[in-house]
């Protein structure tokens, strides 16, 4: 017997939509919570700020809905609330064991998620479901990620060969889909393994044998995965070449390109670059972040595919900053990550003395400042 597909409400849509562009939980939470699987979720988050940007574009057009079919549409919605009120009022029980034997599967109007969410029950606890990542796929992601700080010419043959000697028997399809899944591709020349977007401009490589000798001569940017107890985020942040200060950063819960533009704005409000340097991310090539930075007359280099020195300063402070931070505190919530960061960073910029910059700070580099005595 095929499996029957589900069907969300749009109310019940935009609500986990919502959750999910609020960034206070990790995509892999919001799918536990809701039983909804992470790929899904991330879809209705973009569904929404798209969503956003059309409703302020199409002004006044956009606030004209049909008040007749408005009206139907409400009315609909009230009687099935008040049907739903009753049910509640008749079967509301106390204890989980009780909770469970009140669910009705065949109920022809009220699905059995519905019936929990109207009795306060956890659907797990009515019928098992598998999580949406294992807490064996979040241990081996945990590896995954700190073996690719040491050796990011690893791909997922290594990389399983690597795990393998470890004592985990994993095969390489799964190593694959979890290194997908983080954003990792092995950092070696080699034949092209993904599709290129056909809209991507082409931009050379603007750092070879360039001497970098001033603030805000060029900047870069990268993306990286940080694990949670349950879940992880992607991390992006913009650093300045020269003094290595780190200039924005921001988190989100799906790798998309909207919170890298945000990290780009944020920079931009307290300087500009000459030179601005990504690798062939997607995030990076979409024509809102190249705009961005064209607007500002700044030239865009990019990484060769494969190469592992072209953005070397960002992949340091990724290895600084999961080695000094993320594997020793272990967080367990975003909000918990995002406190964590923000005092990292600040000691990173003002405190953390650089052997290549005579001992001094970011900050002191950056801002032209003295270095503070003893």
């Amino acid at each position: 017997m095929g499996q029957i597909r589900k069907r969300h409400s749009a109310a019940f849509k935009a609500k986990v939509a919502l959750e999910a562009a609020k960034q206070d939980k990790t995509i892999s939470e919001l799918a536990k919570q809701h039983q909804i699987h992470p790929v899904q979720i991330s879809q209705w988050k973009k569904q929404l700020l798209d969503g956003l940007e059309g409703l302020f574009e199409n002004g006044s057009a956009a606030r004209r809905p049909d008040q007749e079919k408005l009206q139907t549409e409400l009315y609909k919605q009230i009687g099935r609330l008040q049907m739903e009120l009753a049910w509640v009022k008749k079967n509301l029980p106390c204890e989980v064991e009780v909770k469970r034997a009140l669910i009705e599967s065949t109920h022809p109007q009220l699905s059995v998620r519905r019936q929990c969410e109207l009795l306060g029950l956890n659907r797990s606890s009515f019928y098992y479901e598998p999580a949406t990542e294992t807490l064996e796929n979040l241990s081996l992601i945990r590896r995954i990620d700190e073996q690719y700080l040491k050796t990011p010419f690893y791909g997922s043959r290594r990389m399983t060969a690597w795990l393998s000697r470890q004592g985990e028997e994993v095969n390489r399809k799964r190593v694959s889909r979890l290194m997908e899944l983080m954003g990792l591709e092995a950092l070696h020349p080699g034949p092209r393994t993904t599709t290129r977007n056909p809209d991507h401009k082409d931009y050379p490589y603007l750092l070879r044998d360039l001497t970098i000798e001033r603030r805000n001569q060029v900047w870069s940017t990268d993306v990286t995965y940080l694990p949670l107890n349950q879940g992880f985020m992607f991390l992006a942040a913009v650093i300045d070449w020269h003094s290595r200060f780190v200039l924005s950063w921001r988190l989100s819960n799906t790798l998309d390109g909207r919170f890298c533009l945000e990290a780009l704005n944020a920079a931009l409000e307290g300087g500009r670059p000459e030179i601005f340097n990504t690798d062939q991310g997607v995030q990076f090539t979409a024509r809102a972040f190249t705009g961005r930075l064209e607007a500002e007359g700044i030239a865009v280099s990019m990484d060769g595919r494969g190469r592992a020195l072209d953005n070397v300063f960002v992949e340091r402070l990724w290895r600084s900053l999961k080695y000094e931070d993320i594997y020793l505190k272990a967080y367990r919530s975003v909000r918990e990550l995002e406190a964590g960061l923000e005092g990292w960073f600040a000691f990173y910029n003002h405190e953390r003395l650089h052997q290549s910059l005579a001992y001094r700070t970011p900050a002191e580099v950056y801002h032209g400042a003295e270095p503070v005595g003893p």
